[in-house]
């Protein structure tokens, strides 16, 4: 009998086969449960303490004015008066 018609090696590369199966089956419930864990909305027990205010982006928001953005509103505000 040649090596690939072996009746142990074709059992065990059955089991081998099943045993990957099974691993990717299960990999793929986790996956999904985890995704599914994500999608849940919390009840709204749960609230954040003290945060008054809300971050949009990373950027910090610019406060120093620079020196023409200071002449122009200066301008700005003779031309108001």
């Amino acid at each position: 009998m040649s090596k690939k018609n072996s009746l142990s090696r074709r059992k065990k590369q059955y089991e081998f086969d099943l045993r990957r199966e099974q691993q990717e089956k299960e990999k793929k419930a986790m996956k999904l449960s985890a995704k599914k864990n994500k999608m849940k909305v919390d009840s709204g027990s749960k609230k954040k303490k003290g945060a008054g205010g809300f971050q949009v982006g990373k950027k910090k928001v610019k406060t120093k004015l620079t020196a023409l953005a200071k002449a122009k509103a200066a301008q700005a505000m003779e031309i108001e008066k």
